[in-house]
């Protein structure tokens, strides 16, 4: 047999397992418990009645197994056995009987009854009367299941007769078949309903979870445009919905921006091939070229071949940025580091170089990785400011976060690009040439190198008019004085 393979009907068939298993459980316990208890109460009824026949029906007077005989047939005289009533005996050593119901316990042949008949009828009046003493069940043909409790008589030191007490089980049992009956019916009723319950519950919880199967089969197919958008309460459900979607959005970001770096990527390696192929071309048309052509182009097609190996390079590095071996932190001392990163900028281009205030401390951080970083701010500075225009490196610290900032005075970066600035291949000014203006991935490199370590970077207006760009780096730890000391600002200025 096979099951279903839905999981609507699997959810159901599940649901309805537990509430049978569940249900059987239940019948069992109260199916038992109704028996017991019922035994238990025929049983202290038997006791009860026991004692109440030897202290009414056996006077202690009665010491011969005559007198008792006498007795007991005087008190059970007017208590016939009925399928009701209690079966009482009184069993003498000489073998007399004494009983309310004659006919189960000395039975005679009546008419056209057979032999073995009269066999099985002597077997069980002897089991009755051979009881063991105390409690036992006998089986009657057609009385059923008796329940039977045996007291011997004691006068004197001796026994001088045997009591017996016994009840029929058959309303115990008729409870108990009124039990299964009653659950029989109830359980049906209550499994169907139950059944159809669990098949609307399993296919309102199956139905976002075949809704995520379609969008995923979507996704697969190359189409990242549906969402799950799962309405309803904040269970499991819409929270693992919830996050699919977010999952799709950045997945389709990702996408984008994965073709728009390609894209970028494609034309910006164009442009040198093609400058490279022309000047080639133009070479070869001449028949003798001369040794200044020669020089010329090889400076041109040396300039172009190292714009792409830059290029590459940082392609490398924006690729690296989310491998676990890109960095290789340490402890920096931060007054020396700033000082030594400015030093080799000081010489490259004609601005006012000032090193502002530095916190007294030190920072875990990869030194190759931080001074790229900052290299590329800097250099992005220079690059917006005139001759003689301020570039500014400074810190602060909070906490456990060091806060490294660049301010220039150049034209500032405006309020509706501050946020892609850090985009590959993104430059505020278009018509920026590439040799003027770079390839546009050296904030993306230094934005890339800072999430890395775990902090963030942000673009704002800076104090001095330009533009500031400021880094947010876990990990720093001030120097151990009671307080803490900064660094003087100091300018860096191009000596002539």
């Amino acid at each position: 047999m096979r099951l279903p393979r839905s999981l609507r009907w699997r959810l159901a068939l599940s649901i309805a397992a537990v509430l049978v298993l569940a249900a059987a459980a239940t019948f069992v316990a109260i199916y038992r418990g109704t028996g017991s208890e019922l035994r238990n109460q025929i049983d202290r009824e038997l006791r009860a009645d026991s004692q109440s026949f030897l202290r009414h029906g056996l006077p202690p007077s009665a010491t011969t197994s005559p007198a008792v005989e006498a007795a007991a047939r005087a008190y059970v005289a007017g208590q016939p056995f009925r399928a009701t009533a209690r079966l009482l005996y009184v069993r003498s050593p000489r073998g007399g009987v004494v009983t309310n119901e004659p006919e189960l316990l000395t039975p005679d042949r009546e008419p056209g009854e057979t032999s073995e008949r009269q066999s099985e009828e002597n077997r069980e009046a002897r089991a009755l009367l051979n009881a063991p003493a105390g409690y036992s069940t006998v089986d009657i043909a057609d009385v059923g299941d008796v329940r039977l409790l045996t007291t011997p008589v004691i006068r004197g030191g001796r026994r001088v007769a045997t009591l017996g007490v016994g009840e029929p089980l058959e309303a115990a049992e008729r409870a108990q078949r009124g039990v299964a009956g009653t659950f029989l019916v109830a359980g049906t009723l209550t499994l169907v309903a139950a059944l159809l319950a669990a098949f609307l519950v399993a296919a309102r919880t199956a139905r976002p979870l075949r809704r995520m199967a379609s969008v995923a089969a979507r996704v697969d197919g190359g189409d990242l445009s549906p969402r799950m958008e799962a309405p309803g309460p904040p269970d499991e459900i819409r929270v693992l919905a919830e996050s699919f979607d977010h999952m799709l959005d950045r997945l389709e970001d990702a996408f984008d921006r994965q073709r728009e770096f390609v894209a970028d990527a494609s034309h910006e390696l164009r442009t040198p091939l093609t400058v490279i192929r022309g000047q080639l071309e133009v070479l070869a048309r001449q028949p003798d070229p001369s040794s200044q052509d020669v020089r010329r182009v090889e400076g041109l097609v040396r300039t172009e071949v190292l714009r792409m190996q830059r290029l590459v390079d940082d392609l490398l590095v924006l690729a690296r940025a989310d491998e676990r071996a890109f960095l290789h932190p340490r402890t920096l001392e931060l007054g020396a580091f700033a000082d030594e990163l400015l030093d080799g900028l000081r010489a490259t281009a004609d601005r006012r170089f000032e090193l502002g205030e530095l916190p007294d401390g030190t920072i875990a951080a990869d030194p190759d990785r931080l001074a790229q970083a900052l290299r590329n701010l800097l250099r992005n500075a220079i690059e917006h400011t005139e001759p003689g225009g301020l570039v500014r490196l400074a810190a602060s610290a909070r906490g456990g976060q060091l806060t490294i900032t660049v301010d220039d005075d150049g034209p500032g970066i405006p309020s509706e690009h501050r946020e892609r600035v850090f985009d590959r291949f993104h430059r505020t000014d278009r018509g920026r040439s590439r040799a003027a203006g770079g390839m546009g991935l050296g904030l993306s490199i230094a934005q890339a190198i800072v999430s890395a370590h775990g902090g963030r970077i942000r673009a704002d207006e800076s104090p001095e008019g330009g533009a500031r760009i400021a880094l947010d780096l876990p990990g720093f730890e001030p120097a151990p004085e009671s307080r803490p000391r900064t660094r003087p600002l100091r300018p860096f200025s191009r000596k002539a």
